[in-house]
């Protein structure tokens, strides 16, 4: 009887102290590997192929594409080191140690601000070059967009280990038994973190692009009813000003996704009476949380035909030729 009993834990020299493995049906748990295996490689290499395409064209060195760079190596962080061990954590016991487990926790905190940040930088972003057309250029430039990214990722990467101080000091407190990883942080830093997180941001996000949205309807109806008085002069302004509302519908949908996606990882914090949801978030909420990740370059792919144009000269390996990077993509 204790050899059976044995055999279901996750370390069976450790009877008393040990957790149980969990019980999956086999069928369904080699489906959900696959699936979610699939889903790391695809947001891997989707968001790899951003990146090299914003890295290596000199075009597309502009200030917006900057922060979907930084959008795009957070999301590739996620789908190279977040989703893999997230397959192990769910579907077996943990067994790479309470390090690693608080490593692992501590990172995908970092990413999911860092994410929302860049958010909030692609909204101000669009808010500037929308609504305040003639001074954009001086504005958003690409040396005040990188500090601003440099600062986004130094400020989640510093919050976060205030916020999760005392789990990484000692992670091995919220754990019932071995062979478990979980996180847990008190109500007062919970509420913190959801505010500063998640309410806020998405506040601010939903206020620009509102004013983003009203702007672009307004210069709309302006454009149409001088249509006809338009000198050639006049018509690159329009161009230009159709291409940034282009742009802003385009990072809209990004926007609308991400907070689609991230809404229930957070829902059980915002329903918590104690902020102190100790334990992980449903699976169903981490997953849809990371499948943004996979979903942001598939927008792009769909909308910006420079990233289509990207894609066919890096699969094609025309950007090893002699001054690719000086290529016209747009």
């Amino acid at each position: 009887m204790e050899t059976l009993q044995g055999a279901e834990l996750c370390f069976p020299q450790l009877l008393n102290t040990s957790c149980k493995r969990p019980m999956q049906h086999r069928t369904e748990s080699i489906f959900l590997n696959i699936f979610f295996s699939s889903m790391s490689f695809l947001t891997v290499a989707l968001n790899l192929l951003v990146i090299i395409s914003i890295s290596h064209f000199r075009q597309l060195h502009s200030p917006t594409n900057l922060l979907l760079l930084s959008l795009a190596v957070s999301d590739f962080l996620v789908g190279l080191l977040l989703m893999p061990v997230q397959i192990i954590l769910q579907g077996d016991c943990w067994l790479l140690g309470s390090i690693v487990c608080a490593l692992f926790y501590y990172l995908s905190f970092i990413l999911t601000s860092a994410s929302v940040g860049n958010m909030v930088l692609i909204s101000v972003d669009r808010y500037v070059a929308i609504c305040d057309p003639l001074c954009y250029p001086t504005r958003v430039t690409p040396k005040r967009v990188k500090f601003s990214i440099c600062l986004c990722w130094i400020c989640s990467v510093f919050y976060n280990g205030v916020i999760l101080m005392d789990y990484l000091k000692h992670p091995d407190q919220y754990h019932s038994c071995y062979g478990e990883c979980v996180v847990g942080i008190d109500s007062i830093k919970g509420a913190v973190d959801v505010s500063m997180t998640f309410v806020g941001p998405i506040a601010v996000i939903i206020v620009l692009y509102m004013r983003v949205f009203v702007a672009a309807v307004s210069q709309a109806r302006a454009m149409r009813s001088h249509i006809a008085s338009v000198t050639l002069q006049g018509s690159v302004r329009v161009t230009a000003k159709k291409s940034e509302r282009k742009a802003a519908r385009t990072l809209g949908v990004v926007v609308v996704v991400f907070i689609i996606c991230v809404c229930p990882y957070f829902y059980p914090s915002l329903a918590s009476q104690e902020m102190s949801s100790s334990l992980a978030n449903p699976m169903f909420g981490i997953w849809l949380l990371f499948c943004n990740s996979c979903l942001n370059p598939v927008v792009y792919a769909f909308f910006y035909p420079w990233f289509r144009r990207s894609i066919e000269l890096i699969v094609t390996l025309k950007i090893l030729q002699r001054d690719s990077c000086d290529a016209n993509i747009m």
